[in-house]
């Protein structure tokens, strides 16, 4: 097992359990899947972003994306349906465990002006997303070859039933929240 992988089982689990009062282990919130993804409206008027966009995002994560198409047409927004209007890409197991750990670790300390990520951005169901404004804040990306800078979203998904369970656990694995410190009891 990946190192983050290793310490959710070893030393998150049991303590996170006990303070939530959970006694079965299944029942213990856990990250499923973590999908990043960029929408990419650019890429109307200059098709080489969604190629740069693709490099870029399998640099990150390790896996190839997936280029998401228009549902719909939108005159207003010169906008055709089956036009490549953005890419994603879902992580899972070990590949989802190795990239929270090199976010974590690297890239959030990279953030230009970092104050912690904001303790309000859960959905009411224990999923957690962020906005990342540029995509060279991971050192996997070589910042001459990058063509245009892009931001990414990124959608931590866990079987927390409520947003208050889905912090503690982001918490223990390290994600900076703002408002929140690891270990403090201030919910």
């Amino acid at each position: 097992m990946v190192g983050l992988m290793q310490k959710y089982f070893s030393e998150i689990q049991s303590p996170l359990g006990e303070e939530l009062g959970i006694s079965n282990k299944l029942a213990i919130p856990r990250l499923t899947k973590v999908v990043v993804s960029a929408g990419l409206g650019k890429a109307i008027q200059e098709k080489k972003r969604i190629e740069a966009s693709v490099r870029d995002l399998t640099a990150i994560v390790g896996q190839r994306p997936v280029v998401c198409k228009a549902r719909k047409s939108v005159s207003n927004f010169k906008l055709r349906e089956g036009y490549d209007i953005g890419v994603k890409v879902t992580l899972r197991g070990r590949r989802m465990y190795e990239f929270v750990e090199r976010f974590v670790n690297t890239a959030v300390p990279r953030m230009r002006d970092f104050r912690g990520m904001p303790a309000t951005s859960f959905d009411g169901q224990g999923n957690y997303s962020v906005g990342i404004a540029d995509q060279t804040i991971f050192p996997e990306i070589d910042i001459d070859k990058v063509d245009y800078v892009q931001g990414m979203n990124i959608t931590f998904v866990t079987t927390a039933r409520t947003d208050e369970q889905a912090k503690r656990l982001l918490l223990m694995l390290g994600l900076p929240l703002r408002g929140y410190e690891p270990g403090s009891e201030k919910q």
